[in-house]
């Protein structure tokens, strides 16, 4: 028997724990000033009276989810630089069980751009009681234009040293990721440079050969941005973005699983593939998630949304309405994946990408009790962050 004692309040969750390889049925997890205290079987931990019960017996106690590519939501955007963009796209996410996320920009004049990486800045520096905003993605400019997918061609350009040192100067080593064609002039400096930094270059928007990939991945490149989608795709006599995807084991990829930009079948194949360690579910949500069908504005161009599906006028998929707690409904129920890789690709292998799978990502003893609740159809019922709730369905 484990034993307790002190006077602080505890939080006792019963539930189904899902964790890295099993799922304790009818366990029980304890949060002790906003840690994982312990997780086991209920015969196995002895209360000091100083617990809060709360039952979630036929439901499923997760790690929170974490989002390394996703724009906006609620009707607000990454690049509308203001704190009430974020400040309202960090409640909202909690609703889907997202404890963690990367703001992600998009092709913009560069002014735009770094007035919107102040912003992310400043925005973490304030107190912030939902979704935690653990770093910057800059998707744009630096890509193809002849799969630029929704961003906007005429804000396209090669990067530079320059470019580079400034935005560098405006977020440090909050840049976290960035998505580069690696094909485009001066893009293999740019990844070598970026890389000494410490940011993850990935691969994306694209018109690389297999070749071009492999001496981006010599330079540093070590992951693939929306797995299919705005890159070339595979032929049996050049391999193109996804070959490359597929057979560089060392190298992971992120897809966006609402079996819309890509067929199911096509998701099954990467999982099969690449194996949940180097496959992380990402929502790559624009600002029409969570709203009605309608017209919307993505990096300055018209979006219609219909059947939550979001296009720009001339048809080009345009983001996504995604979240990722359906990412993971799709996967197990479309797909008849084993929850714990389910989650496992929206929570552990993302926390694993950006380095703090220490202290997030898995349901264990030490780390941040940062989790969500989700009922036996996958629903989210609530979600903590540090033992806080930050949202519970009413």
């Amino acid at each position: 028997m484990l034993k307790r004692c002190g006077e602080k309040m505890r939080t006792v969750l019963k539930g189904n724990v899902v964790q890295r390889n099993h799922v304790i049925k009818q366990g029980i997890l304890v949060i002790n000033d906003g840690r994982i205290e312990f997780i086991g079987k209920e015969h196995e931990y002895t209360p000091d009276g100083h617990e809060r019960w709360i039952d979630y017996s036929d439901h499923f106690i997760c790690p929170g989810f974490i989002d390394v590519h996703i724009h906006g939501n609620a009707g607000f955007d990454v690049m509308d630089a203001t704190p009430k963009a974020l400040h309202e796209i960090t409640q909202s996410l909690s609703r889907y069980g997202v404890t963690g996320f990367l703001a992600t920009t998009m092709t913009a004049p560069m002014k735009y751009i770094h007035r919107a990486l102040q912003n992310i800045i400043s925005f973490q520096e304030t107190a912030n009681e939902f979704t935690q905003v653990l770093g910057i993605h800059l998707e744009g400019p630096w890509i193809n234009k002849k799969h630029k997918g929704a961003q906007k061609e005429e804000d396209i350009i090669d990067p530079t040293l320059e470019q580079i040192e400034d935005i560098w100067k405006i977020t440090g080593d909050q840049l976290k990721f960035v998505t580069i064609a690696p094909e485009i002039s001066g893009a293999l400096e740019a990844i070598k440079v970026l890389t000494n930094k410490g940011v993850i270059c990935s691969i994306g928007h694209t018109d690389a050969t297999l070749e071009d990939v492999n001496q981006a991945a010599q330079c540093g490149a070590t992951h693939f941005t929306h797995l299919y989608n705005a890159m070339r795709g595979l032929h049996h006599r050049e391999v193109g973005v996804v070959g490359a995807a597929f057979t560089k084991e060392e190298m992971t990829c992120e897809i966006i699983a609402d079996f819309v930009h890509s067929h199911p079948k096509a998701v099954e194949l990467a999982y099969r593939i690449k194996g949940r360690d180097k496959l992380l579910l990402i929502s790559d949500g624009m600002r029409a998630v969570g709203m009605r069908d309608g017209k919307y504005e993505l990096g300055g161009q018209t979006v219609l949304v219909q059947k939550c599906i979001a296009r720009l006028e001339d048809g080009t998929l345009a983001g996504s309405t995604l979240t990722l707690d359906r990412a993971v409904k799709n996967l197990i129920e479309g797909l008849q994946t084993p929850i714990t890789d389910a989650i496992y690709m929206a929570s552990t292998a993302p926390a694993q990408k950006l380095g703090i799978s220490a202290t997030k990502g898995s349901l264990e003893v030490g780390k941040d009790a940062d989790l969500v609740i989700l009922s036996n159809t996958f629903d989210v019922r609530l979600t903590m962050i540090q033992g806080k709730e930050v949202y519970r369905e009413a």
